[in-house]
């Protein structure tokens, strides 16, 4: 599971980055190097605890094929699809490796997931999930998203007795 800062940030604005990788423990979770350089200082100590010393995400860097490179670069410039280098590094990425995409920037990365056959999920699918396996109730969902929210992240408010997740 290739994480963009979005989820990321979301999680650490919540209170609950340390425990999105339970949520999910079937799926190894990555940073790439382009994801980890958009990320302030606070959210980073976190991630680095997770990755040296609970080893729940790992890192790796974008670029291990020219392909890939090329990908990248036809994305994110001015005269391709000029999309956020996050977004793209995490696509291309999942696109050469068959990885799930955890991104919640549907604008950037919808059409192309879609396009190409990435799976991808959404913050709100991850709490749709930690609701399902008990790793938060509902209620604590609904809190999650208004802290989000109130601490100026777009999150949509949606109602989690009725909200389902398709995607994996």
């Amino acid at each position: 599971m290739v994480l963009d800062s979005d989820v990321i940030i979301h999680f650490a604005k919540g209170g609950r980055l340390e425990e999105l990788p339970g949520i999910l423990p079937e799926f190894q979770f990555l940073l790439l190097d382009v994801v980890k350089n958009e990320l302030s200082l606070m959210i980073l100590s976190i991630l680095d605890k997770m990755i040296k010393r609970d080893k729940t995400v790992m890192e790796d860097r974008l670029g291990g094929t020219p392909g890939e490179i090329r990908e990248y670069a036809r994305l994110t410039s001015a005269n391709g699809l000029a999309l956020g280098r996050g977004e793209s590094a995490c696509m291309v990425y999942c696109l050469y490796h068959h990885d799930v995409l955890g991104s919640s920037n549907l604008k950037d990365i919808q059409s192309y997931c879609e396009e190409k056959g990435i799976t991808y999920l959404t913050t709100l699918d991850f709490l749709y999930f930690a609701i399902k396996r008990g790793k938060m109730t509902k209620d604590e969902a609904d809190a999650f998203v208004q802290q989000v929210r109130e601490s100026g992240s777009r999150l949509p408010l949606v109602d989690f007795d009725t909200y389902i997740c398709t995607k994996i």
